[in-house]
């Protein structure tokens, strides 16, 4: 593909995949990620110029190749937190399109837990909120955009979530047995910004969407400048 120098000179931070929280060497929390969406933002912002970390979990599609592309892989959510804090002084932009598990393990066994009689109790804490953090120690000039799944008030939650992390975007999908969001090609998704602005972005292929999402993301950049 014909790269362009839209983004050249800038710096941009992607997170892509799911986050596997250990229960013992066999066994994790997980959820249904493919990847597909962050690698797609990724090779994105890589066409049009940026330099890219692109900071993933587990996937279950092709990582991009090209050698702009500064891939980390991070499984767990404590991993993925670090990096992303590490670096994100660094980047003009935030992306975090990971589906980073909400909760973790208290404790590792490092051995096979063996089933037993009766009902086992399982002791979670919260994980580090990446999107939180960063929203915190987001200066003036950079761009931080998350991600909304849900199942039910997807309007209503996304905006919740993008005033209460501190974001400039929050690109929000509904999961359902129309749109399954998790291993399909396709998804739809609606922005909402920091101004009350809302764009329904449509239902594509992913890296259709990949395409819109940036444009939007492109333009909010350029209104920092």
């Amino acid at each position: 593909m014909q790269k362009s120098e839209e983004l050249i000179g800038k710096k941009v931070l992607v997170t892509a995949g799911a986050t596997y929280e250990p229960i013992d060497p066999v066994r994790f929390i997980g959820n249904r990620s493919s990847g597909k969406t962050g690698a797609a933002l990724a090779e994105e912002f890589y066409l049009r110029g940026a330099e890219v970390y692109l900071i993933y979990g587990n996937i279950h599609v092709p990582l991009p190749t090209y050698s702009g592309i500064k891939k980390i892989y991070t499984p767990t959510a404590q991993q993925m937190f670090d990096v992303c804090v590490k670096l994100f002084t660094d980047v003009d932009m935030a992306v975090l399109a990971a589906a980073v598990a909400d909760y973790t393990p208290i404790q590792f066994s490092t051995v096979k837990i063996k089933k037993e009689d009766g009902e086992m109790t399982l002791h979670l804490k919260k994980t580090p909120d990446i999107l939180k953090t960063l929203g915190e120690q987001k200066k003036q000039n950079q761009i931080l955009a998350g991600f909304a799944l849900e199942t039910n008030c997807l309007i209503e939650n996304a905006q919740k979530k993008l005033t209460s992390k501190n974001a400039d975007v929050i690109f929000a999908n509904i999961c359902s047995e129309e749109n399954p969001a998790f291993h399909v090609d396709e998804n739809e998704i609606v922005a909402l910004f920091k101004n009350n602005q809302m764009k329904k972005l449509g239902k594509n292929k992913k890296y259709i969407l990949a395409e819109k999402m940036v444009d939007e993301l492109v333009m909010l950049l350029h209104d920092k400048i």
